[in-house]
């Protein structure tokens, strides 16, 4: 675990080049491996799905089922990253970081929590889960399988959210990126061991996966619990007892977000359905349109990391004017990144159909909907940008009405697609039109100035 850096008073008010280039250098530094360690998580899907392909498409066909069910389980308790990210961070910039470790004790328990009711929910669940998902019935016995061992995993990756909060919050992101390439690299060998070394078949690559997660989450645990014996000494232990009223405290700032997310996989979920409607074609398209948007999604993603920390950092420290400053640069660097992204997908698109699809028919339409989202990165990149910036804020119950009101502007836009005989075009435009909602509602809560709440706690 790295130590916070000392930084300077006020140095949001030293608007010169030198001070541009603080910024620039902070924002560099943490979101550089932040976009490394984002990247490596869907490597773990992409791993298992190369081996088990090998085995049958039934087989595979049940990985993706599971894998969609995984993905949706913890990705929707992601808020435990953000606002621990957050509450760390504004402890870290007040100078008492034995309370910053606290706070990330806190949160972690919370996913301890919160991972033992996901396991008591989907064990007995599996295979009416899987139903649910329309699994076919040959595929539907490894889906289930796969479903209940990796869900084994799942507390340890609740856990490995809530801990990248406590480092992030620290302003450490190098960490984070070693682990997830060592949980990627053991992940990777682990899989083909038990898959074909051991003869496992899919419950091989489940319990690999479900390993790889666990000790993922156990070196994280050995370096907060590192960092705690370093800034408490002989009562480190009970600094690690779970106490109710943060835990709670912790579930309250994450209700918000968790709210937020929600909203936003609604969001994807009605693209989804809506493509689904439109055809074979267009639903084909849709996905690899979706695949591309997320990728740059991470690296825009990465920024905003890096703004839930100096953010949190500043207003902790009593630097209203700093955290305004900060959010300035980083809105030109989402500019920034958003151009130059948009550009490159532009540039891109002859290439990006072939590598996906040979149908012709697939290519046409996949072209002009990534000409959609080319326009659409500069807008990405500065929503990307201030919900980092309001996330390190701890404003998080703006983030869950905005993203709510984003939904209310989207579905019957979404849905008029099809009722107007439009195709993927119109829906990615829609898709646009959801990032423009959350641009003017996030733009409004950063010039009215009203997230730069100063302090140690929100």
């Amino acid at each position: 675990m790295q130590e916070p850096e000392a930084h300077g008073t006020r140095p949001g008010r030293d608007r010169r080049p030198a001070g541009r280039r603080r910024h620039d250098r902070e924002i560099v530094a943490l979101a550089l491996p932040a976009f490394g360690a984002l990247v490596a998580e869907p490597l773990f899907v992409m791993v298992d799905s190369a081996i088990v392909g090998h085995l049958g498409t039934a087989q595979l066909a049940g990985l993706g089922v599971a894998a969609a069910l995984l993905t949706t389980a913890v990705n929707i308790f992601v808020f435990l990253a953000y606002a621990t990210t957050a509450a760390v961070a504004r402890r870290v910039g007040a100078g008492d970081l034995p309370a910053a470790l606290r706070q990330g004790v806190d949160g972690i328990w919370l996913a301890l929590l919160l991972g033992g009711l996901v396991i008591a929910a989907v064990l007995p669940a599996a295979p009416a889960l899987v139903d649910l998902f329309g699994a076919s019935p040959t595929a539907a016995p490894y889906a289930t399988s796969y479903l209940r061992i990796s869900s084994l995993g799942i507390p340890a990756m609740l856990v490995v959210l809530a801990a990248t909060g406590v480092l992030r919050g620290l302003q450490d992101t190098r960490t984070p990126l070693a682990v997830a390439i060592g949980g990627f690299t053991a992940n990777a060998g682990l899989n083909a061991a038990l898959v074909y070394g051991a003869g496992l078949g899919i419950a091989g690559s489940a319990w690999g996966t479900a390993i790889a997660q666990n000790g993922m989450a156990a070196v994280y645990l050995w370096v907060v619990v590192r960092g705690i014996r370093r800034q408490t000494g002989g009562g480190w232990r009970t600094a690690l007892r779970p106490e109710a009223a943060g835990i709670r405290a912790c579930a309250r700032a994450g209700l918000p977000l968790l709210v937020r997310t929600l909203s936003l996989r609604a969001v994807l979920l009605i693209a989804t359905a809506v493509a689904a409607r439109l055809g074979d074609t267009d639903i084909a398209a849709h996905q690899i349109t979706l695949t591309v948007w997320s990728l740059l999604a991470f690296a825009l993603d990465a920024i905003a990391i890096a703004g839930q920390a100096i953010i949190g950092r500043y207003l902790g420290a009593d630097d209203a004017e700093g955290a305004r400053a900060a959010c300035r640069r980083m809105i030109e660097w989402g500019v920034a990144c958003g151009v130059v992204l948009g550009l490159l997908v532009a540039l891109a698109r002859p290439l990006i159909g072939p590598m996906f699809s040979s149908d012709p028919a697939v290519q046409d339409a996949l072209a002009s909907a990534l000409l959609v989202v080319a326009v659409s990165q500069p807008v990405c990149g500065v929503v990307f940008v201030l919900d980092g910036v309001l996330m390190g804020a701890g404003d998080g119950p703006y983030l869950a009405w905005s993203m709510l009101v984003t939904l209310v502007v989207f579905a019957p836009a979404a849905f008029a697609v099809p009722a107007a005989g439009a195709g993927l075009t119109a829906l990615w435009w829609a898709m646009t039109l959801m990032m423009l909602t959350r641009l003017a509602a996030l733009w409004l809560r950063a010039r009215s100035g009203r997230w730069v709440v100063t302090g140690a706690a929100r």
